[in-house]
């Protein structure tokens, strides 16, 4: 599988939303990431329904979307209803995740879970074949712009394993930190899909910058 990329709309220009999506829409950007944060399960707020809604309209690339947030079983259909074709909730969050995974799946979205830096990839064993995704979290969710933990090559290792045992062609996303001096190194541990905030939207080219992520990490697979 060649890796993909997800440009985070968390680090566009939220005064010029519609140009920064149409922008990703010319890229070589296969997704469109948009975080969800309540300011509970992470001490932030994002995007409500109606942005999503928003994004949707000009969006021409399926919305990848990552909710940080407690309880997200009572919102699933509404992000749905938004425009979502993936949806990802948090292994910390969930308390029946077989229930909120089927329910994903039931609502035609592509299902994912998350784990945070310190939740250990073994936990997922017994729902990994119902997943068809798992997002790898290389910073703690939150806030862009912090700083990579090194420890995520060792959890794309053990992922892409566990894949490789009971669910071969699962999605292995990977957010936080992400840019062209770790892109490759993160394809070869396991990575088959990039989300990238601040090493896009902070460049004076954010579509060239896309193109060098895809680039960079093709060059772990040549």
């Amino acid at each position: 599988m060649n890796h993909l990329i997800a440009p985070s709309i968390l680090a566009a220009d939220f005064a010029n939303l519609q140009r920064d999506i149409e922008l990703i829409n010319k890229s070589d950007a296969d997704w469109i990431h948009v975080d969800i944060m309540d300011g509970m399960f992470v001490p932030n707020i994002s995007f409500g329904f109606p942005v999503v809604t928003a994004v949707k309209k000009h969006a021409a690339k399926p919305l990848d979307v990552h909710l940080m947030i407690v309880d997200p079983d009572r919102y699933l259909k509404n992000f749905k209803e938004a425009g979502a074709a993936g949806m990802t909730v948090h292994y910390e969050a969930c308390p029946n995740l077989h229930r909120t995974v089927q329910y994903i799946k039931e609502l035609g979205c592509r299902a994912g879970v998350a784990l945070n830096p310190h939740t250990p990839v073994a936990l997922l064993e017994d729902i990994i074949g119902e997943l068809d995704m798992v997002l790898i979290m290389s910073v703690n969710p939150g806030f862009g712009g912090q700083k990579f933990i090194e420890n995520t090559y060792k959890k794309l290792k053990d992922i892409k394993e566990l894949s490789s045992r009971k669910k071969p062609g699962l999605y292995i996303e990977v957010d936080g930190g992400v840019d062209g001096s770790n892109a490759a190194k993160l394809v070869e541990a396991g990575a088959n899909v990039l989300v990238a905030g601040n090493s896009v939207f902070s460049t004076p080219d954010p579509s060239v910058a896309i193109t060098n992520l895809k680039k960079s990490g093709a060059l772990s697979l040549s």
